[in-house]
């Protein structure tokens, strides 16, 4: 298959350190791109994630499905289906998911994700 290309079927879940399901869409351990990540999150229905941080990654997170609740330092807000959050580098965040369906969310990485760069902060969901 083209590097250039990635097919949604082809991009297997996995659980990251802080709980939500991931598929990686292009990353460039697999793809080749250089300086940035594409994933998407899935939080199932009265799920939370882990409060956690990222030391050298900012992430943007955009909603396209469900609602829910988005913990980023100290606030708390409500975020559904549209919604574009910008989460600066060693910002704590969790994701809650409020409604029956899951919440998902295109997550993009600069730097690319790192598991290594990823700080726990409270393992309890928060």
């Amino acid at each position: 298959m083209d590097k250039h290309l990635s097919r949604y079927d082809d991009a297997q879940p996995f659980i990251t350190k802080d709980g939500s399901e991931i598929r990686e869409l292009m990353h460039p351990q697999r793809h080749g791109n250089q300086a940035q990540s594409l994933a998407e999150a899935t939080v199932y229905s009265g799920q939370r994630t882990l409060l956690h941080r990222h030391h050298n990654t900012e992430e943007l997170y955009h909603v396209t499905a469900g609602q829910g609740t988005m913990i980023l330092g100290d606030q708390r807000f409500a975020i559904s289906v549209g919604d574009t959050i910008l989460i600066p580098p060693g910002t704590p965040h969790a994701l809650h998911n409020t409604w029956p369906v899951p919440l998902r969310i295109l997550c993009c990485c600069s730097p690319a994700y790192d598991a290594t760069d990823t700080e726990i902060l409270d393992d309890r969901q928060t």
